[in-house]
């Protein structure tokens, strides 16, 4: 009699640890979906510059690093480009490009970058030989 009422036991505490799990991935995946609300998201895609960087598409997660470091999440290996040369952030629904004090600067529509700048849709961003196109698809 106690062994079947051990077994019973052992079943039951399976069942539950079983709902448990189930609940904690249900919301888990709850909280991943829910991160973002906007289905629209930035991406930059590299127009010219350097053969092996032509063709380029990254979406934007999160900050995005241009420079010539290896460390860079987009490296340009020119001698016109700085280590971290500028930096690409998300704030919000808004993509922000901020020139990291590089020594020959970032062009955004041709125009030298002083302070960071909110951009636009369609925005042309040249680092060194490298022009890369700012879309929000």
């Amino acid at each position: 009699m106690i062994d079947l009422v051990l077994f019973v036991g052992r079943i039951l505490f399976v069942v539950l640890l079983y709902i448990f799990l189930f609940a904690v991935m249900r919301t888990g995946i709850g909280l991943v979906k829910g991160q973002r609300k906007d289905p629209a998201i930035w991406c930059v895609d590299v127009e010219k510059g350097p053969r092996a960087l032509r063709g380029l598409h990254v979406d934007m997660l999160g900050p995005v690093v241009v420079g010539r470091s290896p460390n860079s999440d987009i490296v340009i290996d020119e001698p016109f480009v700085s280590a971290t040369h500028a930096r690409f952030t998300l704030q919000g629904p808004a993509l922000v490009l901020e020139d990291m004090n590089s020594t020959n600067g970032t062009l955004v529509n041709g125009r030298p970058l002083t302070e960071p700048i909110t951009l636009r849709d369609g925005d042309e961003v040249q680092v060194g030989d490298a022009v890369m196109r700012v879309s929000r698809r």
